[in-house]
């Protein structure tokens, strides 16, 4: 881990957080019950159709499976496991930056903000008792209150821009269906080999809702035997792929509408920073201007953000974006990636950008304090420090470098005018995508004994 500058000192944090791992939402339960319903009529057709060794190949959990979120109602809320992630992560934050969070609670020296949505201020409040833990006097662990804000659901432009943006929705309503065409190929090639390798006619709407309940078994109740047990390496590897290549097209740099549309959060934060200087040039009493701005929201807010950092290219993709070119998506398996939605916005997944003051240097060699060369940047993406690609890769920026090459160009840009519905004459969207990926299969399909190299745990990578 990169070591901080000889005499550098944190003034200031900027947290944008996802919430911790969630139960599915309605939706999503209701998806688990049909799957219940097919896997059972998919056992009596086999049941009756064949023999006794054909039989023996299926997995004995499927005979008589449930969802464990049968007959709910509600769903989407943070579970105890999503709790303890936030929790967890305030005292790592508190002891890493033990300096910054010294002093006594105010909420205006330590602004907590989540969006109107009950698994994200759920989020924040956990954060904040494992933050502010043993600083009170409520009950046994020594507890204290405090305060989180949110804005109205349907003005958060700051943590919700997604919700308020029209040109974004009519994006992804477009985009939606051309992703679910692009996953085809391999939701088709997973479920050849499922039907082969254990005599159940399954659909691809089958495959697609084991996969997905595969991923809730393994974060939420730690089973990886199951549903995950159905696919080999090299499949999960594949349908990793395709998760990634949505997360791409409709929430990260598929198109710049996707991150363009994070600018307030963009500009909320600097702002925060830019207060935080000013405080320190005026020499301000310790207690009069905020310390951390902590926020809570979605993988919708973490990823835009992330992209309006420029984390996650491949090669010159950072120079496309700030020439505004359409960037390639995310190579297929067996090449590797940088972008994995397993990390760019996982549970509890978060950027923070910590502020530096760090004593200057004149030509001759002795200390300044000019302000231009005395503050500087450092992001932390889930806790670990990242090169930054518009800063020369170094993961310690100056803040007017920060400013000048990351934000700037940006800035061109307006929230309200990217959001408002285009004029009829709609882009062409680039069509070769779907020939590479039909040529991509044809190749590996003519192949025989296909491996995964390097291949990771299953565990890991969900």
């Amino acid at each position: 881990m990169p070591s901080t500058p000889d005499g550098c000192q944190v003034i200031h944090l900027n947290l944008v957080a996802r919430h911790g791992t969630r139960a599915p939402t309605k939706k999503r339960i209701k998806e688990l019950d049909r799957l219940a319903v097919r896997l059972e009529a998919l056992i009596n057709e086999a049941e009756q159709g064949l023999k006794s060794d054909s039989l023996k190949k299926i997995p004995s959990w499927i005979k008589g499976w449930e969802s464990r979120w049968k007959g709910r109602t509600k769903g989407g809320e943070l579970t105890s496991e999503g709790e303890e992630e936030l929790y967890n992560l305030a005292t790592r934050v508190k002891e890493r930056f033990q300096d910054l969070f010294e002093e006594e609670y105010h909420p205006d020296v330590y602004s907590i903000r989540a969006t109107q949505v009950s698994r994200a201020s759920a989020s924040a409040v956990a954060f904040g008792l494992g933050l502010l833990s043993g600083k009170g006097k409520l009950g046994p662990g020594n507890n204290r209150a405090f305060s989180v804000l949110s804005e109205s659901r349907a003005s958060d432009i700051c943590l919700r821009f997604f919700d308020s943006c029209e040109t974004y929705k009519a994006y992804r309503k477009r985009k939606e269906p051309d992703v679910e065409k692009q996953k085809e190929p391999i939701l088709e090639h997973v479920t050849a080999s499922l039907v082969n390798r254990y005599h159940l006619k399954f659909t691809t709407q089958d495959v697609a809702s084991l996969w997905f309940l595969c991923k809730q078994e393994a974060s939420l109740l730690n089973i990886t035997n199951q549903a995950c047990g159905l696919f080999n390496e090299a499949e999960v590897y594949f349908l990793e792929w395709t998760d990634d290549l949505e997360g791409f097209v409709l929430k990260g740099y598929g198109e710049s509408i996707n991150y363009r549309m994070g600018l307030p959060l963009l500009k909320d934060v600097v702002q925060s920073m830019e207060e935080a200087i000013i405080a320190r040039e005026e020499n301000r009493p310790v207690g009069t201007y905020e310390k951390a701005r902590l926020r809570f929201a979605h993988a919708e807010t973490v990823v835009p953000f992330s992209c309006l950092l420029g984390l996650f290219l491949e090669g010159s993709d950072f120079e496309k974006i700030q020439r505004e070119e359409a960037l390639d998506l995310p190579p297929v398996p067996p090449q590797g990636r940088n972008w994995k939605g397993s990390v760019v916005a996982p549970f509890a997944g978060n950027n923070m950008l910590v502020l530096y003051q760090c004593p200057g240097k004149t030509s001759d060699g002795s200390t300044s304090g000019g302000q231009s060369n005395s503050y500087f940047i450092q992001v932390l993406h889930n806790e670990l420090p990242v090169s930054m690609p518009g800063c020369g890769n170094k993961d310690f920026c100056p803040f007017e470098e920060y400013k000048e090459k990351i934000v700037k160009p940006h800035l061109k840009h307006d929230y309200d005018m990217i959001c408002k519905i285009n004029p009829p004459a709609a882009r062409e969207e680039p069509a070769t995508f779907s020939s590479k990926l039909s040529g991509f299969f044809t190749g590996l399909l003519s192949q025989r004994g296909y491996r995964v190299a390097n291949a990771e745990s299953v565990r890991t990578e969900l």
